[in-house]
């Protein structure tokens, strides 16, 4: 492709890649830049990879509005399912405190949460649950901006394309 097109016109840049396939594309000799994607961010669906293990790099966090039972703690939305088909993958999962999980009769819900494991014990009324997305896309297709962080510090704030008043669907 990229000698077809160069036939018509010089190409100063081949971009290529993707987080899945770093690898593979950086080892065509006519790319020039390699694009990595929502690996950076560290979402879920990259846990599974041989090749790329990344750290979590990006969460959201939800208030918890209620405590049912003393196994269970609800959270307030949440339901910010990844694009593909539908499965328990694409959806986003708890990251802190440890040792909670989906109810598997309700998952991450578009208007609660309900969270159930050990981890929901110590949990109150108001304290914030840091949840794992299944892909990037989510996060900036529902939230304006993104903070960033160092040590525990906020060092800047940027806006996603939702906060630009982008759409890109």
């Amino acid at each position: 492709m990229v000698e077809a097109v160069s036939a018509v016109a010089p190409l100063r840049f081949v971009n290529g890649g993707g987080t899945g396939s770093v690898e593979r594309t950086a080892a065509e000799p006519a790319v020039t830049e390699v694009a990595a994607g929502s690996g950076l961010y560290g979402p879920t669906l990259f846990d599974a990879y041989g090749s790329f293990s990344p750290q979590p790099a990006a969460l959201f966090a939800l208030p918890v509005v209620r405590r049912p039972d003393a196994r269970t703690a609800t959270a307030l939305g949440g339901g910010y399912p990844a694009s593909g088909a539908a499965g328990a993958d694409r959806l986003p999962a708890p990251h802190l405190p440890e040792g909670l999980r989906l109810d598997r009769q309700e998952g991450a819900g578009e208007v609660q949460t309900p969270l159930r494991g050990p981890g929901a014990a110590g949990l109150a009324v108001g304290d914030r649950v840091w949840m794992r997305h299944a892909k990037a896309g989510e996060l900036c297709e529902r939230f304006d901006r993104l903070h960033l962080m160092r040590g525990g510090e906020v060092v800047d704030t940027v806006p996603t394309y939702r906060g630009e008043g982008e759409c890109f669907l």
